[in-house]
């Protein structure tokens, strides 16, 4: 009989609930679950905060959280699973940013919490109560961590370099007042 330890009971409630957070959220960019708009009100609101195309944008981000999510709810796959969970709050937090930090002013502090969680998790491993564990670990190896977070961090810079881009195109031509009336 096998005794778990603390920290995998630890890691498994880690797991449980940014997991099945991050998937509710894909969920709902998705399939409009849970009160969430779909893909097409998503890649809407994409394509307005400079996501473009918007609807790509929306599918991306919500296969990043509910893959994601369920992949670290199992323990399955975790490495790369916490990256691209990561990788995705990387995005929901640049679009939170102007607001600041707090997330009762609209800040990005939820998305950062989640995405660090992810990124932990993604580090530290999925435990010994996962998928993960008990099919060896084979898409779990210690090479896989920065591969994942490597890959992740380069499709992120990509993704996030083109909002940059095109909220600065969207801007131009438009001008402040000189003087205030």
């Amino acid at each position: 009989m096998t005794c778990y330890d603390r920290r995998d009971l630890g890691l498994l409630l880690l797991r449980l609930g940014t997991g099945g957070v991050l998937a509710a959220h894909g969920a709902q960019k998705l399939l409009g679950w849970f009160g969430g708009a779909g893909l097409e009100g998503t890649g809407r609101f994409m394509e307005s905060v400079g996501y473009r195309p918007g609807k790509a944008s929306a599918t991306m981000a919500g296969l990043a959280e509910a893959g994601g999510g369920l992949l670290l709810a199992l323990g399955l796959a975790t490495p790369a699973a916490g990256s691209a969970a990561a990788g995705a709050m990387a995005g929901a937090a640049a679009v939170h940013a102007p607001n600041g930090f707090f997330a009762q002013e609209g800040g990005y502090e939820y998305a950062a919490s989640l995405g660090l969680t992810a990124a932990g998790l993604s580090v530290t491993g999925p435990g010994r109560l996962s998928l993960d564990h008990a099919l060896g670990h084979g898409v779990n190896r210690g090479w896989m961590v920065p591969a994942a977070f490597a890959t992740t961090a380069a499709a992120t810079a990509v993704v996030l370099g083109a909002r940059v881009r095109q909220l600065r195109r969207q801007k131009e031509g438009q001008q402040e007042p000189l003087f205030e009336e």
